[in-house]
């Protein structure tokens, strides 16, 4: 890794072994202490060969699992110092020339059960406790096909963790003014965008929210950095200069055109094709009342995405979608689609994290700070899961480089299943799942990110097991 960029290290390949792999994204962590730095680098080793949001399930020998409790459980150990070396990895490697999105959504995560944990905070409707999490998630955008971007993923922007302890107020309970003067948790909206420089010259920033990041302040600081936005619409916000909202002055625009989008199941309802009508307009939005600041204009595009003709006792898919990026044809406007339609990505990276293999959840600790810390080392190694299969999907046909992969896990890969025409990361993510159970059938599509993580362990397994008899000789 010597004489590395931060890019060249952040975007060297998913694939690396555990420890190249944590001493990338954890060597240079703030923690006060040289020995403590050091000690994370193993544990993060051992988490990433191993993930569990448990320690004892992950780390089986009594003196190290012991010596990564002392290590959570000291004060200098925190999410923030934990966090440090992955984000600026990811924020470096966002400067090399080219489109990214910036994906931003929050969760929470419930140890309502872990009645001893001290230093937790109101989740859910205030009647659970746990933390929250916001992510921001950068994707490279290497193509498209289709108008519908092929991303790969860069990394962990940014991202918070915190305990909601301040009392409750209650809805309409506290004065509009009253709230627009103090400190929101709302504000966490784009927030990763004042402290990381400004996109070079080359390079397009895109951030990208749902609903809830409807907020003015989100536009004002993408603006301020030079990033562009596409920004789920929550609010009918007042157009500038004429009567109506941006809803009705988009449901009012010509239809561009027409397309069908494959829809994932939800509860309660199975997975279908809706038939999409899209249109477009530019729009002047009037800022709402803020303290202290006079009210301007924001001039901003408008794509509306709706079914028209949605199964019975469904309802309808429905984005409005603001955005500035160029909408004059519908090609463009397809894109914008395209790109917020990569969003459920970070759904996916959080339910990897608190459901999925690393189940975060499952920690005993009985200290927030200590979880803080644990969710800091587990995030990245949760978000390397969905990158490994999104690296197929946006590059499949790419070979791989020479040493980017153990000679010892392909050449296991190769007598288990046969030779391929040639080692591509599709190839290798295939053979990786095969291990993890999945058959490969020619209609079977890509392996999901939890069937390659089952391979990807049993492989690394038998590697270990082959260092071990290699040492023994």
């Amino acid at each position: 890794l010597q004489g590395k960029s931060l890019e060249e290290k952040s975007m060297d390949g998913l694939l690396q072994s555990t420890a190249e792999w944590s001493k990338i994204h954890f060597e240079g962590a703030d923690l006060g202490d040289a020995r403590s730095e050091r000690r994370l680098l193993r544990v993060a080793e051992v988490l990433a060969a191993n993930p569990s949001g448990s320690l004892n399930g992950a780390i089986h020998n009594w003196s190290e699992l012991l010596a990564a409790y002392r290590l959570f459980g000291r004060e200098g150990t925190t999410f923030e110092g934990v966090s440090k070396p992955h984000q600026a990895l990811t924020r470096a490697a966002c400067q090399r020339a080219g489109d990214y999105l910036l994906i931003e959504d929050t969760t929470s995560l419930d140890y309502t059960a872990h009645e001893a944990t001290a230093g937790l905070g109101r989740i859910g409707d205030d009647g659970g406790r746990g933390l929250h999490l916001h992510s921001n998630i950068a994707l490279r955008i290497e193509g498209w096909a289709s108008e519908k971007p092929l991303c790969a993923v860069v990394g962990l922007f940014h991202q918070k963790c915190w305990a909601r302890t301040r009392p409750s107020i209650g809805q309409g309970k506290e004065q509009k003014k009253k709230r627009l003067r103090r400190r929101r948790e709302s504000e966490r909206w784009a927030e990763a965008y004042e402290m990381a420089d400004a996109p070079v010259p080359g390079v397009r920033w895109t951030h990208v929210g749902d609903r809830e990041s409807d907020i003015v302040e989100v536009f004002e600081r993408c603006a301020a950095k030079g990033l562009d936005w596409i920004v789920r619409t929550n609010q009918p916000r007042a157009l500038a200069k004429e009567a109506g909202s941006i809803f009705s002055a988009v449901a009012q625009a010509h239809t561009q055109g027409s397309f069908e989008l494959k829809l994932r199941a939800r509860p309660e309802q199975p997975a279908r094709i809706a038939r999409l009508t899209v249109r477009a307009a530019s729009v002047g939005l009037r800022t709402p009342w803020r303290p202290k600041r006079t009210p301007s204009v924001i001039m901003t595009n408008v794509v509306e995405v709706v079914e028209e003709a949605p199964p019975p006792r469904v309802e309808p898919l429905h984005w409005v979608l603001t955005t500035s990026w160029p909408v004059v044809t519908y090609a463009e406007a397809l894109r914008v689609v395209g790109a917020y339609a990569c969003r459920p990505l970070i759904e996916e990276f959080h339910r990897a994290l608190k459901s999925g293999v690393t189940n975060v959840e499952d920690s005993q600790m009985q200290q927030g700070e200590a979880l803080r810390a644990l969710i800091g080392v587990l995030s990245p190694i949760a978000l390397r899961l969905i990158g490994i299969k999104a690296a197929a999907e946006a590059t499949p046909k790419a070979k791989l480089k020479a040493g980017e992969f153990p000679t010892t896990g392909l050449q296991i890969l190769k007598k288990k299943y046969g030779a391929p025409n040639e080692w591509t990361y599709l190839t290798l993510i295939i053979y990786i799942a095969r291990m993890g159970g999945f058959l490969a059938r020619t209609n079977d599509g890509l392996p999901g990110w939890n069937t390659i993580w089952r391979g990807w362990h049993r492989l690394t397994t038998m590697l270990e097991g082959v260092e071990i008899l290699a040492g023994g000789a």
